[in-house]
């Protein structure tokens, strides 16, 4: 078969994977969509009761909403949605409008070239790709492909509690026993700690958004008491920017958190890396590496992510030794280095890889970096599909503006016991030449 006649694979069905496939429709392109789950956009409907940041009008794709006004479908302009809202409203119809081009219940186990493994160089890029399924029932098959769009994600592999980003000395049957989990507890899940004690480990945005629904229990419920886990020296930026983020909901995010806090509701503890996770009875206790023990009924771990390479063990990368995300975007986004909270926009240049035809996008294209937008990775796939289309200009083309978070320096000093003065910071003349900081784990 001649590669022109395959089919661009993008995996994973969720807001980036649908998008890219809206965009190569728009370019002539034939896109199959891959996906795990059962449904579209599975990994948005884990966290389904989270409410976004961004606005409806940051949350759908140009190409998709093109798409699905052919189909009578009206875009929302008003209002922050929940993930389930983002699913049901936009994500699913977008799905159905691509029709067969999604097939759920297919998990990607490998990829590949035909006939070649990863040694081999003479007549490479001639090759298609060779994707390897699986499917719900365990059947195997495989495809080819003219090109492979990854826009899985990282949500399926979520950073452990260890500070060394490994799981602690206990963690996995803590797991298993259901008294420690990776994922922002539910309103009901929330309700169920009340009288009880919890500890939520991580500083992101996923662990703002548990603190403040578990401050809220503690503000009803007596008895309950919520201990926040910071693995940096101090607090520093982790309350986020405020007013000065120009996303008003991410920066309401830190304010209610902040507020927790100040009421008593939340205790925030500091320089606490987990080494081991024990269990007594219904007693969980978090041990320290400099052996401080904090006990509690239940562990809420919410660390940042990781990409899943395993499947693409046989494909030529060049990805950043420390974020695992393509090399030349790691320094846009590594927290380690970044100064401000915000990304230039960038496409198939920057996720470009040895393999070509082979794009990581979405957040998947972050690594280990965390504050991805879903704006970015529309522009991702918006480049990527030109590129794949031969409209190299169109894929030079920088078509978006991001809003900045108001934040300098990373996540801040990791050992540092009082945050260090910066005299200023985004826009201000002092943020001119940012001091190097330095962070264990993204989110954390």
């Amino acid at each position: 078969m001649v590669q022109d006649e395959l089919p661009v694979v993008v995996v994973g069905a969720g807001p980036q994977g649908l998008a890219a496939a809206a965009h190569l429709l728009e370019r002539g392109l034939e896109p199959l969509v891959l996906e795990a789950g059962e449904v579209p956009a599975a990994a948005v409907r884990s966290w389904g009761h989270v409410r976004l940041f961004s606005p409806w009008t940051e949350l759908v794709d140009p190409a998709s909403g093109r798409l699905l006004a052919g189909t009578g479908w009206q875009a929302p302009t008003e209002g922050y949605p929940t993930g389930d809202e983002w699913a049901e409203g936009y994500l699913a119809p977008l799905a159905d409008a691509l029709d067969s081009r999604v097939r759920y219940s297919t998990r990607v186990a490998g990829v590949s070239r035909r006939g070649r493994d990863r040694l081999v160089s003479a007549g490479r890029a001639e090759q298609p790709f060779v994707v390897h399924l699986v499917d719900a029932a365990g059947g195997e098959s495989r495809l080819e492909a003219r090109a492979v769009i990854d826009a899985s994600g990282t949500w399926g592999l979520p950073n452990p509690a260890g500070a060394d980003g490994l799981p602690a000395l206990g963690e996995r049957a803590a797991v298993q026993a259901g008294v420690l989990g990776y994922r922002p507890p539910t309103p009901a899940e929330a309700a169920a700690v009340g009288g009880r004690r919890v500890v939520v480990v991580g500083s992101g945005h996923s662990a703002l958004t548990a603190v403040i629904e578990l401050g809220e229990v503690a503000r009803t419920t007596p008895g309950t008491e919520v201990t926040w886990v910071l693995r940096r020296g101090a607090v520093g930026d982790t309350f986020g920017g405020g007013s000065a983020d120009e996303l008003a909901q991410r920066g309401e995010l830190g304010v209610r958190a902040r507020a927790a806090v100040d009421d008593g509701l939340v205790q925030m503890v500091t320089g606490f890396r987990v080494e081991a996770v024990e269990r007594d009875g219904e007693t969980l206790t978090l041990v320290a590496e400099d052996g401080r023990r904090l006990a509690s009924d239940r562990a809420v771990v919410l660390t940042g992510f990781r990409p899943d390479l395993s499947y693409l063990s046989e494909l030529r990368l060049d990805l950043d030794p420390v974020l695992q995300a393509p090399r030349a975007l790691a320094a846009e986004v590594d927290p380690n280095l970044h100064s401000c909270g915000s990304v230039s926009p960038h496409g198939a240049a920057e996720l470009a890889q040895p393999e070509p035809g082979f794009y990581l996008v979405g957040m998947k294209s972050y690594g280990r970096a965390p504050t991805f937008l879903a704006m970015t990775g529309f522009e991702q796939v918006r480049s990527v599909a030109a590129e794949l289309a031969g409209d190299h200009e169109a894929a030079a083309r920088v078509e978006l503006r991001l809003p900045d978070t108001g934040v300098c320096g990373g996540s801040g000093l990791f050992d540092a016991p009082e945050p260090a003065a910066t005299g200023g910071c985004c826009g201000s003349p002092a943020a001119a030449a940012p001091a190097l900081v330095t962070l264990g784990s993204p989110g954390a």
